[in-house]
């Protein structure tokens, strides 16, 4: 079965074919006219998808050495995501269906990070705990088996990976900042600053205990209260306390990410974790992860850092779960949703 897979959620236009869950072609073309703006913008991302999506398809195709009419099933991206560049995606995915007669699979994004890990030789074992830690969402979940999740805690309010985009624009180090900060931090001080490791109290009374919700607002705040006291100037900035701000950062969020996904594991007695979305390419995280886990006796699968992105490959290896094992496939109505929850 040849599975043909679209991902448009944000600023990555991207294809990818699957031949019976193997994944034969990938391609993404990153949107580089973001950058200068410290951010999407959600226009100009809708309207270079439209101008990117046939050419990043036929490309796919061409990698894979398949042609449209081998093509059995279309899965795509209905959300969550930016509006517009899910009609993008959506609508290409439903005419080339449509035209062939073969069958949507409508793929949550989050779903597609969360399974991402089962596109490397080496596989998370059910059940296992999974990290995701991409752009405005951080959660731990309990997969038991696939498509049987439960949410064990999220970030209430920034994510990690906002956090990093944040404080690397408060030191003029540019969009996105998760790469820039994780390269500066090779080189600073991870002790230089004591940044906040912010654990979420256990309940209503305030109680600390074992939670595994998220906050990182208290970590950014942090940050931006030091450079006012050090009256920064992104224009004339010390490197070595860039990088040694970096360094400290880094390591309180990888702290708790760290502390909560080990804990979690241990909880529900399971030897296996995987990490997924664009922090889960962070060399720190990867590093401080694999050291924690296997102090309980746990493996960890990371995707390659070309899977952690928003990719296609991921949504195709979502829907291949969906598809050949469960039979869920999607009609010709489906829609974006941009506030797409991931379903527990």
């Amino acid at each position: 079965m040849n599975l043909l897979a679209i991902e448009s959620s944000c600023d990555e236009c991207s294809a990818a074919v699957l031949q019976d869950g193997t994944l034969k072609s990938v391609v993404i073309s990153s949107q580089l006219v973001h950058s200068e703006y410290g951010g999407v913008v959600p226009e100009l991302a809708s309207r270079a998808h439209m101008e990117l999506i046939v050419p990043v398809v036929e490309e796919g195709l061409r990698k894979a050495s398949v042609s449209k009419d081998d093509v059995d099933a279309v899965a795509v991206t209905y959300g969550p995501g930016l509006a517009g560049s899910l009609i993008v995606g959506i609508s290409f995915a439903k005419a080339f269906a449509s035209s062939k007669g073969i069958p949507v699979v409508g793929v949550n994004h989050m779903e597609g990070h969360l399974y991402s890990a089962f596109l490397e030789d080496k596989k998370p074992e059910f059940p296992f705990i999974a990290l995701v830690v991409s752009g405005g969402h951080t959660m731990l979940i309990h997969v038991k088996e696939p498509f049987s999740h439960e949410l064990l805690g999220q970030t209430r309010d920034d994510a990690a990976g906002e956090a990093f985009d944040k404080v690397a624009k408060l030191l003029g180090l540019g969009y996105p900042g998760g790469p820039v900060i994780d390269k500066l931090a090779k080189e600073g001080n991870p002790k230089a600053f004591n940044f906040p490791r912010a654990f979420m109290p256990k309940n209503a009374n305030g109680e600390d205990g074992d939670s595994f919700e998220f906050s990182f607002s208290g970590i950014k705040t942090s940050v931006l209260y030091l450079l006012r006291d050090l009256k920064y100037s992104p224009e004339k900035r010390d490197e070595k306390l860039v990088k040694d701000i970096c360094a400290s950062f880094q390591a309180a969020v990888v702290d708790v990410l760290v502390a909560k996904t080990v804990s979690a594991a241990r909880r529900f007695n399971v030897n296996s974790i995987a990490v997924a979305g664009g922090v889960a390419a962070n060399r720190g995280l990867r590093e401080a992860l694999q050291s924690a886990a296997s102090s309980i006796d746990a493996k960890v699968v990371f995707p390659r850092s070309l899977y952690c992105t928003d990719n296609a490959a991921m949504i195709g290896i979502a829907a291949h779960f969906k598809y050949r094992k469960f039979g869920m496939v999607s009609d010709l109505t489906l829609k974006p949703t941009p506030n797409l929850a991931l379903s527990f």
